[in-house]
């Protein structure tokens, strides 16, 4: 039995929602009878459908048995254009997932880092050797990079005091500093 979700793709270009999931779609699987696989992709796992010589399978893995969220070129073919796509990377090539394919990469970034965030997983590319790597350094789930400077306008501090005593700064009393005593008033009248 198949849980809820939307079918989506299309035979150019795979556009899912990652904020819209569950989902379901049909993927390319060259190993597979017709060479399609049915893929349930949920935010804590995934289910691969597909028959391998008459026989049918369900793989279902959770999220965390992938490595990562990645970004491919796929070459041209025949007369198809050269495409990107962000993929779901498994250590076994033949378990990976594609979750955006498109010809403009106008917004492969925005989807990449929108499933790595949803997913929980690492962002992935490609390296020169053709092993997969992060391009940011990383501590455990947390993404490490330079610290940025403080903002002052957003501190605890900022309703206790008025903000222009941190841009003028406090006055001196000297020697030299006329003090009036004894006087009436101080201001000036006209």
């Amino acid at each position: 039995m198949r849980s809820g979700g939307m079918p989506a793709g299309s035979s150019r270009v795979l556009r899912l929602d990652p904020f819209a999931l569950p989902v379901q779609f049909a993927a390319n699987d060259p190993a597979a009878d017709e060479r399609i696989r049915h893929v349930e992709l949920h935010r804590e796992r995934v289910v691969l459908r597909r028959a391998v010589r008459g026989m049918l399978m369900a793989l279902n893995m959770p999220i965390s048995a992938f490595t990562g969220v990645a970004i491919r070129m796929i070459p041209r073919e025949g007369a198809s254009d050269a495409a990107i796509a962000v993929i779901l990377e498994h250590q076994d090539p033949s378990l990976a997932v594609p979750l955006h394919v498109a010809t403009e990469t106008d917004e492969v970034m925005a989807q990449w880092h929108a499933w790595g965030n949803v997913l929980g997983l690492p962002l992935l590319v490609t390296a020169a050797d053709g092993e997969l790597c992060e391009p940011f350094v990383r501590l455990g789930r947390l993404r490490v990079e330079r610290p940025r400077p403080r903002r002052r306008r957003r501190t605890a501090l900022k309703f206790r005091r008025p903000s222009i005593s941190m841009r003028r700064a406090p006055g001196k009393i000297t020697a030299v500093t006329p003090v009036h005593r004894g006087e009436r008033e101080i201001i000036a009248r006209n």
